[in-house]
């Protein structure tokens, strides 16, 4: 029997004793947990059950005799949820319980209760029905009274039902107790019978295997482990696992022998290789004893041929000419030369000249008897074998080597010769190479010897040249340094530029801040400063004489000072605009003295206020058409003037126009490039200005000094914006001064018919070096001013008025002062006013008004802003044609174009002139 199966069967028969050990416990176990879960779950489950249900029961009855005994005012509401409630219980319990019973006395029992309690929710329904219908309470107690009997036996049924189910419990306990006493009886004999087999087994298991093992051990020890060719077998007796572990052992033993005789083979795979590697490099190293390649070729071969076996060998090298390539033979072993035709073999010819073409190696096993013999002494013999190898260089054929043998060659002289043969052609290709250097150097050589001679003939011109070369090399070496210095300075050039690329960029986004910044600082000055001016200029007009003279006066003195901030504004915004290069100027022909005139004119007021006299010149040599801006000359020139009175107490002011003479043009920069120019010199006998203090003239926000300023108010940005004008007309503002004696400022400009080039600058420049700018002038009229019609246009003051009213006006603004100006100010002239703080309730008040004669719109507003009303009302059907004047406080370059392409029919800038708005008003008014 099998070692295997002796063990199975020991372990099968423990096995299947404790599975009936197993199988017994558990069953007594299952009838144990049976009866425990019956007693426990079922059993008392369903006495409890019965217990809710007599407990119900008597706390319904209880709820019905309390009901009874307080009569009406017991039949509420509460009662009757009360006693449904409890109804609701006792029924489920009865339902769970018939699902739940599986003995038919139980069943039985179940029944006739849940028959007895019909009966009685039949008697409680009667007696909360009387109840609550109002009837007697001795009615409803003699119907309770009837249901006594009923009811006790309700109870006694319940208490059956109860008994019948314990008892039941002691029977299942009883059962326990008997199943508890078996399983113990039950152990102990089983317990006994598994220890008696398994004994038996485990002895008769043991016996087995140790005679076994003693057998396999003795052939074990008779092994020879110096001698693994033959190894001894074991005896199988058995055919069980140990008898499997001798054959297992027998199979061992041939595998160790087999791999005995591998592991000798591989030794003697080594040991060729060995070999190879060894004559390998013995031969590779006669390719750096060779200084020709017939010396190579003949080593090669007599050191080749003996390692091989080869009795014969031949070495042809590749040659190219016009004729095409061929093999010549130069160098063999042990051969007798009797074949002329061998020595040179033109490519593809024979099996030589194929092996050269094609590259490969070529086998010849089976040799015919006319090839050349092996000669000897004693005889000679036909090869057994012929083997011809190309020699490779970069895949290029440039030598074949041819081998013959008396017997085959072996696998490790095959590899021998391939292996030199691998290395064979760099040696060839490294000698030949030599050799052509040798050859090129002994013409060189022959070519010196020629050239010696004429190196002597010019040896003579070279001394001469020497010294010049010296010279060339010294001038040579300064050039070199000073490229060198320049280098360095274009490299710290090109870092400055770099860097100076950047600040503008800064520069640049910094004055792009600082323009939005302005914009967005005039708008939020305009806006209040509009209701101001408005409010100030009607209260100053006050047709109706509701002001005393003192409250005109005031009012005059607001609107004084808001015209006096409108003015600082502007100018701030001027320069701003300067220094951003967003100012435009627009070059055209200028009647020069038609100018002088106005200016004469337009001051002549304040000469006479000021007991001034006061005085403008032209001169007689003028040109009829001068070629300049016009707005910003007139600017310059009035910024002067008033700057010139504001400093002069008593004395004069002169105004000369003038062509300048040649001795001023020659000290002006780039004079020569413009031929004509003018001269514009305002003189007053004003304060003057110290030498110390002339230096910041120009400069914004200063004046000649703090008390100056204190005294004549000002913010000192006249006379810079005065110089960044003159500037951008291609010319310059000079001063000359003297403190307590009075300025002479000197405006100097070009004509310009095609306008100021780009490349230009006119940079201001002093007439000399401690002659500076002179104080600072008051401020003069906005550049941005805009011509609006007048009203005269319209016609007499009557007919003006008649214009606008009964018309309707649409008011849109964000500010409420501003509305509540313009409203009060176009009440007066008859017309209906509709406000909106914003453009979306602007176009709300355009879809309810029947009709619309004009819009005023506001700008920057919030939730729509006007250039998106503006766009909208356009889109509508009633809005195509109604004149929209945009009111804007945000006036800088391109506001007006930007409004005129959002929808608006004009343009008017904060803050208003009231008498400008209402003629603009009536214009558009008249066209509709």
């Amino acid at each position: 029997m099998a070692f295997k199966k002796k063990q199975f069967i020991a372990l099968g028969l423990t096995i299947f004793f404790l599975f009936v050990l197993l199988f017994v416990i558990l069953a007594l176990t299952s009838t144990i947990k049976s009866n425990m879960l019956e007693i426990v779950q079922d059993r008392y489950d369903k006495v409890n059950r019965a217990m809710e249900i007599r407990q119900d029961i008597f706390q319904s009855d209880r709820r019905i005799l309390q009901a009874l005994m307080q009569g009406e005012e017991g039949s509420g509401a509460l009662t009757a949820t009360d006693v449904n409630g409890l109804s609701s219980n006792i029924r489920e319990n009865i339902s769970e319980l018939e699902g739940m019973l599986n003995k038919n006395q139980s069943k039985r029992l179940l029944r006739e209760v849940k028959a007895g309690y019909e009966s009685f929710a039949a008697m409680e329904i009667r007696i909360l029905a009387g109840l609550s219908a109002g009837a007697s309470p001795d009615e409803m107690m003699a119907i309770y009274n009837a249901e006594n009997a009923a009811r006790s036996q309700l109870f006694e049924r319940l208490n059956s039902f109860r008994d019948y189910q314990e008892g039941l419990i002691g029977e299942a306990l009883e059962s326990s107790n008997e199943a508890y006493s078996q399983l113990i009886a039950s152990l102990v004999t089983a317990v006994a019978a598994a220890i008696i087999l398994i004994s038996a087994a485990t002895l008769w298991v043991i016996r087995s295997t140790n005679r076994s093992l003693i057998s396999i051990t003795e052939g074990i020890r008779a092994i020879d482990y110096d001698n693994l060719s033959e190894i001894p077998r074991l005896k199988q007796e058995t055919n069980d696992e140990i008898g499997q572990i001798a054959s297992s052992f027998n199979m061992m033993a041939a595998s160790l022998e087999n791999y005995h005789a591998q592991e000798k083979k591989y030794t003697a795979e080594i040991a060729e290789q060995n070999w190879i590697q060894t004559q390998s490099a013995e031969i590779i190293n006669l390719y750096h004893k060779s200084t020709e390649v017939e010396s190579l070729a003949e080593g090669f071969l007599a050191k080749l041929a003996p390692l091989s076996g080869a009795s014969l060998g031949a070495f042809y090298l590749m040659d190219g000419d016009r004729s095409g390539t061929i093999l010549k033979k130069i160098s063999s072993y042990a051969d007798s030369g009797e074949t002329p035709a061998r020595g040179t073999i033109p490519e593809r010819e024979g099996l030589v000249g194929q092996c050269a073409r094609d590259g490969r190696s070529i086998y010849l096993e089976e040799v015919p008897g006319n090839f050349t013999p092996v000669k000897t002494a004693f005889g000679e013999a036909v090869p057994a074998c012929i083997l011809i190898s190309p020699v490779i260089v970069k895949d290029e054929v440039v030598a074949v080597v041819e081998l013959a043998a008396l017997r085959h060659f072996t696998k490790p002289e095959k590899a021998l010769i391939e292996k030199v043969l691998e290395t064979l052609g760099i040696a060839v290709t490294n000698i030949l190479g030599r050799m052509e250097v040798e050859r090129l150097l002994l013409e060189s050589q022959a070519q010196t010897e020629e050239l010696q001679s004429q190196s002597e003939e010019l040896q003579a011109q070279s001394e001469e040249l020497q010294t010049q070369a010296e010279e060339l090399r010294m001038i040579n070496e300064q050039l070199e340094e000073r490229s060198r210095d320049a280098e360095e300075k274009s490299a710290e050039l090109q870092k400055a530029k770099t860097e100076l690329e950047e600040q503008a960029r800064q520069l640049q986004l910094s004055s792009n801040y600082k323009s939005e910044f302005l914009a967005n600082m005039s708008h939020e000055l305009r806006t209040p400063l509009n209701s101001i001016l408005l409010l100030s200029e009607m209260l100053t007009e006050d047709e109706e004489e509701a002001l005393t003279e003192e409250q005109k006066e005031f009012t005059r003195v607001i609107h004084s000072s808001g015209q006096d901030l409108l003015e600082l504004i502007n100018d701030i915004l001027d320069l701003s605009k300067v220094e951003v290069g967003k100012l435009d100027v627009s070059f055209d022909e200028v009647n020069i003295r038609d100018f002088g005139n106005r200016i004469g004119q337009l001051f002549a007021h304040l000469a006479s206020h000021k007991n001034l006299e006061f005085t403008v010149s032209t001169g007689e040599d003028l040109p009829d058409v001068f070629h300049t801006d016009e707005q910003r000359l007139q600017q310059i020139v009035k910024n002067l003037l008033s700057n010139a009175f504001k400093f002069t107490e008593e004395g004069s002011v002169k105004v000369n126009v003038e062509r300048p003479g040649l001795s001023e043009l020659q000290r002006l920069p780039k004079w020569t490039e413009r031929n004509d120019w003018l001269k514009v010199s305002v003189a007053d006998t004003g304060i003057g200005i110290s030498q110390s203090k002339q230096r910041m003239i120009f400069d914004p926000f200063h004046q000649g000094d703090g008390t100056t300023m204190r005294k004549y108010g000002g913010t000192g940005l006249g006379l810079s914006i005065s110089r960044e004008f003159a500037r951008l007309l291609g010319g310059i503002v000079q001063v000359e001064s003297e403190e307590g004696k009075g300025s002479t400022f000197t405006l100097y400009i070009p004509s310009l018919p095609d306008g100021l080039p780009e490349e230009s600058e006119y940079p201001y420049i002093p007439v000399n070096e401690e002659v500076a700018p002179a104080v600072e002038m008051a401020p003069g009229p906005s550049a941005d001013e805009q011509t609006i019609p007048d009203a005269g246009e319209a016609g007499p003051e009557v007919e003006a008025v008649s214009l606008l009213a009964g018309k309707t006006v649409v008011v849109v603004d964000d500010d409420r002062r501003n509305i509540y100006a313009l409203t009060n100010a176009l009440k007066k002239e008859g017309m209906n006013i509709l406000t909106a703080e914003n453009g979306s309730e602007c176009l709300d008040l355009l879809s309810q008004a029947d009709q619309v004669d004009i819009i005023l719109m506001d700008i920057m507003m919030p939730v729509m802003d006007g250039y998106t009303a503006m766009k909208k009302i356009r889109g509508l059907e009633k809005g195509e044609d109604i004149p929209i004047i945009a009111l804007t406080a945000k006036a800088m370059k391109g506001d007006r174009e930007k409004c005129l392409e959002a929808g608006a029919s004009d343009y008017v800038s904060k803050p208003l002139k009231l008498d400008q708005l209402l003629s603009v008003m009536r214009v558009w008014i008249t066209k509709e």
